[in-house]
């Protein structure tokens, strides 16, 4: 019998003129928890679509527990032991627990299945992962937490009979106690045998959960290593190819002492009372748990969600901005926290998507020059280094770091003077994040000012200004350089007072 549970060698798989996959090789043993990381654009998720049967490779060959196998379809590999759990959840979210996890049970369109038999079945899965912290199997899952759909995805992945799981950046969404019962559930799946892929861009979880790791770059592989041997640097240089010396740019810029936003006894459906200002020049953290308020106090100030009451001035004069479109006038970008829904249009191309906050730059009288319009793509889709052919690529087909850089280029192609970045750099991987971090620093050097909400601790000390904490829709604290710690921001972001 092999040693390992997954084989994948010299895979290979192209997309037009675009190699995607280079003989590319991957082996996991058996009953292990197994870090595939690398850049976005790296292979990861190609290689795993390879394995779900999502692509047919161009050449190389797939060994389960040592057998070569031909996957053929996403139902072919469940049936051969594979399953895959997804960023975005393949849940139905009008479908509750038991209901989900008996997708794809029938064996035949004749069979029916007794509620009595979906609830013990279904059952012992959801008890395996919940361990009793799902309340009900029986409401729809669209009302369960992230978490717990989460939770349910992997009942459902069990219920096949799965033996191997790839998990595919799991904790993007969840709060550090989540992430600890993720955990626990992921250590439980490897004590009964089950093999565990596991992506993610936040390193620290590898060291803390995996075995082994597998590094991609460019669609080739670069090494595998066991945990226990390596350390960060290590593992960030065979990722980029390079030396990291810095994780985020020197702190050199001066805000000024104009104040391009000030925010006045600002009152919403889920904070209160909030003010503040934001200088020129300068990045505002946002810090705060999750639920604190802080993304709806940005959007409140927007345009985009109703305030009760509070002013808002820019540059000094009274704004009533009571929809994006005029916060747009007042020039205010917004880069929300899910770019898939909410900051691109994924079915358009590169060069729609740049240009959609900015066509009064390239149009009049309701006519958009598109010589002008791709000149002006072009100079940003050059200086963001967007990773694609062209302007012409679908962005849904871009890795999520390409696409974070596309949401950006469409908002500095609007030449905004006031720029909220929501989580700027979720589910993006070291290297792309020091880019942005790079074009942080330019912006607010060139005048622009930023406020920014992070859940990365280290991310919103290395590279804000001053950090205000929110509590329960509520302003707790300030913090300036000199005060800037883990353990004042969680002080203030748990409702105390530093002392």
């Amino acid at each position: 019998m092999s040693e390992y549970a997954l084989e994948m060698l010299g895979v290979t798989k192209t997309f037009s003129k675009v190699t995607a996959l280079d003989n590319v090789d991957l082996r996991v043993k058996k009953g292990e928890i197994h870090a595939l990381i690398g850049e976005n654009g790296a292979g990861k998720s190609t290689l795993m679509k390879v394995l779900s049967g999502v692509y047919k490779p161009d050449a190389g060959t797939v060994k389960i527990n040592g057998e070569t196998v031909n996957v053929k379809n996403p139902r072919d590999a469940i049936d051969k032991g594979v399953a895959i759990i997804y960023q975005e959840l393949s849940l139905v979210p009008e479908l509750d627990a038991i209901k989900n996890v008996m997708l794809g049970q029938e064996k035949n369109k004749c069979q029916i299945i007794s509620s009595k038999e979906e609830n013990e079945f279904a059952g012992k899965y959801l008890d395996y992962v919940s361990r009793g912290t799902l309340a009900s199997y029986k409401i729809p899952v669209k009302k369960l937490s992230v978490a717990q759909q989460q939770m349910v995805d992997i009942a459902k992945a069990l219920s096949y009979n799965s033996q191997i799981i790839v998990m595919d950046e799991p904790t993007d969404s969840l709060t550090n106690t989540e992430i600890d019962t993720l955990f626990e559930i992921v250590r439980k799946l490897k004590e009964d045998g089950i093999t565990v892929i596991y992506i993610s861009h936040r390193l620290e979880e590898l060291f803390e959960l995996c075995d082994r790791v597998t590094v991609l770059r460019d669609g080739k592989y670069i090494t595998d290593a066991n945990i226990a041997d390596i350390d960060k640097d290590w593992l960030i240089s065979k990722m980029i190819g390079r030396d990291l010396k810095d994780t985020f740019p020197p702190r050199h810029r001066m805000a000024e002492d104009e104040v391009a936003l000030e925010v006045e006894g600002l009152t919403g459906e889920r904070f209160q009372n909030i003010s503040f200002q934001l200088k020129k020049g300068e990045i505002l953290g946002l810090g705060g748990l999750v639920g604190a308020g802080r993304t709806e106090v940005l959007r409140a100030i927007f345009g985009a969600d109703k305030k009760k009451s509070g002013t808002v001035k820019v540059f000094g004069e009274e704004a009533n901005i009571n929809h994006p479109c005029k916060a747009l006038k007042y020039g205010f970008g917004f880069a929300t926290e899910d770019r898939k829904t909410q900051g691109l249009f994924l079915n358009q191309d590169i060069r729609d998507n740049i240009a959609a906050a900015a066509l009064n730059r390239v149009s009049k009288g309701g006519f958009v020059n598109s010589g002008k319009e791709k000149k002006m793509v072009e100079k940003y889709f050059g200086d963001l280094k967007v990773v694609a052919p062209d302007m012409n690529k679908v962005c849904k087909f871009l890795s999520g770091g390409n696409q974070q850089k596309v949401v950006l280029a469409k908002w500095l192609a609007s030449e905004c003077k006031i720029l909220f970045l929501d989580e700027p750099t979720r589910g993006i991987d070291v290297g792309a994040k020091y880019e942005i971090y790079l074009l942080m620093d330019k912006l607010v050097q060139e005048g622009v000012s930023i406020v920014m909400i992070s859940s990365e601790m280290p991310e919103l000390m290395g590279m804000a200004d001053r950090i205000l904490v929110m509590h329960e829709g509520t302003l707790t604290g300030e913090l300036h350089v000199q005060e800037f710690s883990e353990e004042n921001v969680m002080k203030l972001a748990s409702g105390e007072k530093l002392a």
